[in-house]
Formats: structure tokens, C-alpha cells, sequence
């Protein structure tokens, strides 16, 4: 039985960040649920299904495997035993992902998949309801979280960063709706579980956020 570790939060938090962080340090995986989604379009692709075939997506979920390693200190993805890394960034394998991801058999395909991943080894898994519902009974929770201004601040900085014009007041506008959209969906909305640690980041830097989470693990 592995030891997984479950963070979850709104957008911007920084789950990601301090998701692979934690999981180099712990020396565990960090479980890309995106990369994994794009596992499953790679195998949609290769049967030739368009992304409008849902019936044949919903077929085509029955036999395929995805999981994720490492190889040399990089995430490799592997579909049914093939490295298909090089494959996830294809525009094709995007636009299946985002239009297939809506289709709650693709979802429950990838919710057994990482329930798998997390019995057969140790995780890092982060998201929106990985503690709620993916991993309910992980080892460690956290919910990690920070203002809406600050993580607009962040994304402010990121994007100028790159040389994207963009507006402050705007983005965190965009946070507050997404957040709003996030806890308040049908299906497993975003919400902190009951037996989760709140970590807000707000005034934290990321070695403070990593290490906190590593000194509830084990």
C-alpha cells in the first residue's frame, strides 16, 4: 500500500509547485492528473476516434492504461506499457483532452487509474478534489489556498515576466469567478475535506509551504 499525499485548493495556490517539490523531497511520484488526461486523448487518437465520438471514447476507455514514472529525474507518461511523453503536447491530444474530460466515463476511467497509482506507490497528488473524493482516506491532506489578490499578483507577475500585456484588477477578477465556478459545480466541487490541514500561502514563500507539508508526513 503506497503513502499518498493529497493537495488540494484554488487556482494559483501554487499546488503544482509545491506538489513536485514535495514529491522530490519525499523521493515519491507526482501524479499529473492533466498529463494523465492526455494520456487517455493520445489513446483515443490512435483508434482514429474524433473528439465528437463520444460513444466510441466512452468504448475506447476500457482498455486503456495510463500511468506515470520518472526516468532520470523527468515524468515520463505511459500509455498501455508505451512512453507516449513526446505525444502530450500535440495540438490534436490537447483538444481531445479538453473536450473529452467533460465525459464523466473518461473521468472515472482516470479516477480508478490514479486510485491504482496511489496503492501501488508513494504520491503526490494535487487538484480540486483529491482529498474529497480521489483519495478520501490519503495519509496526508491539505488544503492550500491564498488571497485572490495575491494570486492574481502572481499570475500579474508571470505573465509580465513573459511580455503578456495584462491588468491586475482583471485577473483577480477572473480568480474570484473561477473559484466561485470550482465550489459551487455539480460534480465534486472544490471544497477543503474535513480531516485537511489549511495551509495558506499568502505570506509564505514556497520552501516555508513545502516544508510545512513535509513536516506532517511521516
Amino acid at each position: 500500500m503506497g503513502y499518498s499525499i493529497a493537495i488540494d485548493g484554488p487556482a494559483g495556490a501554487g499546488k503544482s509547485t509545491i506538489a513536485r517539490l514535495v514529491a522530490k523531497e519525499k523521493g515519491f511520484i507526482y501524479v499529473d492528473t492533466g498529463a494523465m488526461y492526455r494520456g487517455l486523448a493520445v489513446h483515443f487518437l490512435k483508434k482514429g476516434i474524433q473528439p465528437e465520438d463520444t460513444e466510441k471514447i466512452k468504448e475506447a476507455c476500457r482498455d486503456a492504461q495510463v500511468s506515470i514514472g520518472y526516468e532520470e529525474g523527468q515524468q515520463q507518461v505511459y500509455l498501455n506499457g508505451e512512453n507516449i511523453t513526446s505525444q502530450l503536447r500535440r495540438e490534436e491530444v490537447g483538444n481531445m483532452a479538453s473536450k473529452s474530460s467533460a465525459i464523466p466515463e473518461v473521468r472515472e476511467k482516470l479516477l480508478s487509474l490514479q486510485r491504482d497509482l496511489a496503492r501501488r506507490q508513494n504520491v503526490v497528488m494535487d487538484g480540486r478534489d483529491i482529498g474529497t473524493c480521489v483519495l478520501p482516506d490519503a495519509d496526508v491532506k491539505v488544503y492550500l489556498t491564498a488571497s485572490s489578490r495575491t494570486r492574481a499578483k502572481r499570475r500579474y507577475d508571470e505573465l509580465t515576466a513573459r511580455g503578456v500585456p495584462c491588468d491586475l484588477e482583471q485577473i483577480e477578477q477572473d480568480i474570484i469567478e473561477r473559484d466561485s465556478r470550482d465550489m459551487n459545480r455539480e460534480i465534486s466541487p472544490l471544497r477543503q475535506a474535513e480531516d485537511a490541514v489549511l495551509v495558506d500561502s499568502s505570506d509564505m514563500t514556497i520552501r516555508q509551504v513545502a516544508d510545512a507539508i513535509l513536516a506532517l508526513c511521516r
